[in-house]
């Protein structure tokens, strides 16, 4: 029978695996948040904290949060995760988490052991007779992940999927293994949507486009977890790396707003939210969400909505 390079590669994984699998089925939704983060002996971190702060490298991973926001500052970015989003890092970043909050917000990370990734997209792209004559993964072969904050339904729902089940004592390293292969398999795809994406910026050279994508993000993610601050066109452009018209114009480009657009949905966004979820005046949702004026609020809170805020929370 003709071999299986993908079981192969498998196996390689189980190999690594294996010494998690005794880890795993001690683990429970409680585990103190303030152990390392990026241990290496452990694919998955599930805890909860009101406060932590943790600082230094990691492997490739996924960041998740409930219940409240993480803060991270990795490289020149910096990044604000919460429910409805993921935020993925690559091998060796050097990042640090910040969170305080008033209720204890839960984390779930992945961490994915070295060259999985790498060992997943050769298993793609190359055809099974070079596989069979050369199953190694060239040291050489890397795969460089955009550093952001995804909104992928699919990839979501996998990583509830793991975290409902991972903690089940029938769940051992060989049930994991093939959900941290599905999910090398979706980052992939998200992957090259990035590069779908990169297409949108009128740049002629495949590299310029990309160190222009990853700079605009670096912008956009400075608005998302600041959105609550008063923030400029520069200040965006600055935490970019990028003029205040470049940024400007590249932003159009890429999201089909301008960022002034961007922050007033956000903090629209937030207001609504916590109009539906907290007793708070009217005036202080208004300016803990960014906005100085509770006339300009309601006034665009108006326009988007159809309905003064007053009016949406009565609705509730």
């Amino acid at each position: 029978m003709r071999p299986d390079p993908e079981g192969c590669c498998l196996r390689r994984i189980a190999d690594r695996l294996g010494a998690f699998a005794q880890i795993l089925r001690g683990l429970v939704e409680t585990m103190p948040i303030n152990k390392r983060e990026n241990r290496g002996y452990n694919p998955i971190l599930h805890a909860r904290s009101k406060n932590y702060f943790w600082k230094g490298k990691g492997a490739l991973s996924i960041k998740t949060f409930k219940n409240g926001r993480a803060f991270y500052h990795a490289g020149r970015g910096h990044f604000a995760v919460e429910e409805g989003n993921y935020l993925l890092l690559n091998h060796g970043q050097e990042y640090s988490i910040t969170i305080e909050s008033d209720v204890p917000v839960e984390s779930f990370c992945i961490f994915f052991p070295e060259r999985m990734v790498e060992e997943v997209y050769r298993s793609i792209m190359t055809s099974d007779e070079q596989l069979l004559d050369d199953p190694a993964v060239p040291k050489q072969m890397s795969v460089d992940f955009v550093e952001k904050t995804y909104h992928d339904h699919w990839l979501t729902a996998s990583l509830f999927q793991i975290k409902s089940e991972y903690a089940d004592p029938q769940r051992d390293a060989a049930w994991l293994e093939e959900k941290l292969c599905e999910l090398a398999h979706g980052l992939l795809k998200v992957h090259r949507q990035v590069h779908q994406e990169m297409l949108k910026l009128q740049s002629l050279k495949t590299s310029t486009r990309e160190e222009l994508y990853k700079r605009i993000h670096m912008g956009h993610e400075f608005l998302s977890a600041y959105f609550d601050q008063s923030l400029t066109l520069t200040d965006a452009a600055r935490a970019a790396c990028l003029s205040p018209n470049h940024f400007l114009r590249s932003y159009k480009q890429l999201f089909g707003m301008s960022p002034y657009q961007y922050l007033v949905r956000r903090r629209l966004q937030e207001s609504k939210r916590l109009l539906l979820q907290t007793d708070w005046p009217i005036t202080d949702i208004c300016l803990s969400v960014g906005f100085q004026s509770p006339s300009t609020f309601s006034s665009l809170f108006s326009k988007r909505f159809s309905m003064t805020p007053s009016q949406f929370r009565q609705k509730r």
